[in-house]
Parts: C-alpha cells; sequence; structure tokens
C-alpha cells in the first residue's frame, strides 16, 4: 500500500508544518501491516518522524522534507552521541528496534542545520544535536538514492543496528558545519556503504564501536565500503577514536578522496580499550590530502584527551583498556599532492602497531600547501612536504612504495621491529639525503 503525505493534510509550501501529516501516514502504514509512506514533489516543513516496521519513506524526484529547527519540536530521548548513552535531542527521522525500513527516492531530505550550528558553537545547546537519520537497534536497513544535506550534527548515524545498506546516495553539508559526519555506523553488523558521493564538515566515513564510558562494548563488523568519492572534510574513512567495542573486517575499495585533509585515518588512546583488526584499504584514489595514512594510538582530542596518561610516552602496564591496532593492509593507492606527511603511524610505548602491509602505493607529495598536523597528539608538529613517519611500530612491510617531492628522510623509524622495504623509491627529493632514519629499531631489511 501506498501512503501519500497529502491525502493526510501535508501541504506543499515549505511553510505549514506537515509533522502531523507525516506521522498519521507513518501510523496507519503500520496498522495496516506496512506500506510506503509517499511524499510527492514540493516542499514540506515538518519535525521528527518516525519508521515503523515494514514501512518505506519514499521521496519523489523534486520533493523535499525541511525540519523544523524550532528546538521546541525536538524531544529529549535516551541514546548515543560519541559512543555513550545519553540524553540527545530526537533526530530528524527516528526508528527505534524496528525491522525492515528503508528510505529510498530521488528526492531531499533537509537538516534545516544553521541554527543548530550556532547553538553548538556559541556553547548554547542543552543536549547534543539531532543527527539526520538515526536507526537504533534495527535490523534490515535500507538507505537508497536521496539526497542529504544540512544535518544539524551527523547526517547517517546507524546504532547497534545489523544489515544496513547505504546506495547511491549523496551527502552535502557546508564545510564550516560542526560535527556534520557523512555516514557512521556505529556497534553495526553487517554494513554496505556503496556509489555514495559525501561532502560534509567532519569526517565522511566515520565507523565507531563506543568509548570507555560506554556500558556495552559491542564491536563494529563486516564493513564494506566501495564506490564512493568524498570531498573536502577531516578524513576519508576513519575508525575510531570511539572503538571500545572493537572495529574488524573492514574492506574499503574503490574510493576517491579529494580535497579531504586525512586519507585512511585510526585514531584512539589509552583507556578506551578495544582492537581495530583486519582492515583492507584497496583501490584508492586521494588528491590534495594532508596526511594519507594515519594509525594514532595517542589521539588527544575530546574528553580526557589532555590527561598525562594520553599523552605520556614512557610504557605503561598493558591492560583491558589498552587498545591495539593490527593487521592492516594497503594496497593499489595513489595519492597526488599530499601536503604534510606521506604517513603517521603512532603506535603506543607499551602496544605496538602490529603486521601492516603497503604494496603498490604511490605518493607525492607538494611543496605548496601549508604546514600542517598529520595527527593530533601531543609532541606532534605541524609539517609540511615529510615522508612516512613510523613510531612504537612491529612487522610493517613497504613492497614497491614510492615516495615524491618528499622534503626530508623518506621513511623516519623510531621504535620499530621487523620492517621490510622491497622494491621502495624515492622521485625527486627536494634535496638528497639519508632515505631511511633509523632510531631504536631492529631487524629492518632493505631488499631491491
Amino acid at each position: 500500500m501506498i501512503y501519500n503525505i497529502k491525502d493526510f493534510g501535508a501541504k506543499a509550501d515549505g511553510m505549514t508544518k506537515a509533522t502531523e501529516a507525516i506521522r498519521s501516514a507513518f501510523a496507519k502504514c503500520k496498522e495496516d501491516g506496512g506500506g510506503t509512506v509517499y511524499v510527492p514533489a514540493g516542499k514540506y516543513l515538518t519535525g521528527p518522524a518516525y519508521l515503523e516496521d515494514n514501512t518505506e519513506l519514499n521521496l519523489e524526484a523534486g520533493a523535499e522534507l525541511i525540519f523544523s529547527d524550532d528546538i521546541d519540536d525536538y524531544k529529549v530521548v535516551t541514546s548515543r552521541w560519541e559512543g555513550v548513552k545519553r540524553d540527545c535531542y530526537e533526530s530528524c527521522i527516528n526508528a527505534y528496534g524496528k525491522s525492515n525500513i528503508s528510505i529510498t527516492g530521488r528526492g531531499t531530505l533537509n537538516g534545516n542545520g544553521r541554527k543548530w550550528w550556532d547553538i553548538f558553537l556559541d556553547g548554547e545547546n542543552k543536549y547534543p544535536r539531532p543527527k539526520l537519520i538515526a536507526p537504533y537497534e534495527c535490523e534490515h536497513v535500507l538507505i537508497q538514492g536521496v539526497f542529504l544535506t544540512n544535518s544539524p550534527s551527523w547526517t547517517i548515524n546507524t546504532i547497534l543496528c545489523n544489515n544496513v545498506t547505504v546506495d547511491t546516495v549523496s551527502i552535502k553539508n557546508p564545510a564550516d558545519s560542526p560535527n556534520t559526519d557523512g555516514i557512521d555506523p556505529e556497534s553495526c553488523r553487517n554494513v554496505h556503504i556503496s556509489n555514495c558521493h559525501i561532502d560534509v564538515g567532519d569526517d565522511c566515513i566515520a565507523i565507531k564501536a563506543g568509548t570507555e564510558d560506554t556500558a556495552e562494548r559491542v564491536s563494529c563488523e563486516n564493513i564494506t565500503i566501495t564506490n564512493c568519492t568524498m570531498c573536502h572534510g577531516h578524513g576519508g574513512v576513519v575508525l575510531g577514536s570511539e572503538m571500545s567495542g572493537d572495529v574488524k573486517y573492514v574492506t574499503i575499495s574503490n574510493c576517491v578522496f579529494e580535497g579531504t585533509e586525512r586519507g585512511i585515518r585510526l585514531k584512539s588512546r589509552r583507556g578506551r580499550g578495544g582492537v581495530i583488526e583486519d582492515i583492507r584499504v584497496n583501490n584508492i584514489i586521494m588528491n590534495k590530502v594532508h596526511c594519507p595514512f594515519i594509525a594514532n594510538l595517542y589521539y588527544n582530542c575530546g574528553p580526557k584527551g589532555e590527561e598525562e596518561f594520553v599523552w605520556d610516552k614512557n610504557p605503561r602496564p598493558v591492560t583491558a583498556d589498552t587498545p591495539a591496532y593490527r593487521r592492516l593492509n594497503f594496497s593499489n593507492i595513489t595519492c597526488k599532492e599530499a601536503s604534510a606527511s606521506a604517513g603517521f603511524f603512532y603506535g603506543l610505548a607499551e602496544k605496538y602497531v602490529e603486521d601492516c602491509s603497503f604494496e603498490d602505493v604511490f605518493v607525492s607529495m607538494t611543496g605548496d600547501g601549508i604546514a600542517d598536523f598529520p595527527a593530533m597528539a601531543k609532541g606532534v608538529e605541524p609539517c609540511k612536504q615529510k615522508g612516512f613517519f613510523l613510531s612504537n611500530v612491529k612487522g610493517i612491510r613497504f613492497s614497491n612504495f614510492t615516495i615524491k617531492n618528499v622534503d626530508g628522510p623518506a621513511f623516519e623509524l623510531e621504535n620499530a621491529e621487523e620492517i621490510v622495504f622491497s622494491n621502495c623509491r624515492i622521485e625527486d627529493p627536494v634535496y638528497e639525503c639519508e632515505a631511511i632514519v633509523q632510531k631504536n629499531t631492529k631487524d629492518v631489511k632493505i631488499l631491491g
């Protein structure tokens, strides 16, 4: 059955709130056992909406749902924000414990976020802002075809969901909009993200699994990301920093990153625990990123980030709260006009980043950019046109890895074990110097 929101009283004038009409359409759809709530062409102003079991929200080409920026329209509900269960404003589109839900079509969901961004930047928000789409503990979720814009905060945040597909979705949030991530699967299983274009004010895709303050630590696993373009934003694909429940079994392939500040970025710190493992990145083009590859376990942004146990570079006891990165594989990647650093791997003094490989990778540095931080950690300084820095690492293999236009050593190793370079090259260095600088290393092999 199809339930046209106009039949329930919605007016396509962009000014009259259609909240009750849309909710009535979903209620009737639920009463009849499921179906499609249909939004015909036109602009409709609305408050939050809730998906029901076996329902599809379908937006015709030319249809636009514009979400109210009146705070009184948004209830305070229990959800997650930055990995922790807490009181939050309800999202624009919500679903709690539902199954077989869909958002489809060629229309637009407009989060109308400017007022929310201003309130946040002025420090006046009482609770975390709404997300645009936030299914919670749902099964069989499909988001397909729609254009998403001006999200109040994260755009798509699936939480504790299973079997999620996001396909042919375009997301556009202004570059200066705070924390407007594109797609953030959080403690989810079996997530498929494909054929999307994402241009946002924070991370394009961020895979999360809760923080140390999350009572139930649930992994985010079995994630595929393919055939996507990411523009601007702080990171192309980011894992963490909320990863206390583990992030594993992730493939990222056939993607283009254009002007993202960082490319593939892993970030966490002591106290969070969790493991990021079995990550494969293949067939990627990056252009004009600050730093293409980051694995940082001294990430110091957010709550507790400035405490000594986070930034202390001396070894500390390994406990359940010690995070770990291992088995990260990168292959068939081209990075052009990288500005800060070719790469930055910064393991913990007591827990090295382990068992990683780079194969058939080309990184060309540019001198035209400004100096910037390759990663966020206390003591890390802005840099420009530098090579690949690796500290507290073990079992790293570089094969057919080329660095071009580097200003200084191509590789800087510190506290490194079992490092292998095979058929690696330096092209057009700014000046001739030692290609590999080593400090406190052992079992470093250079082949070919």
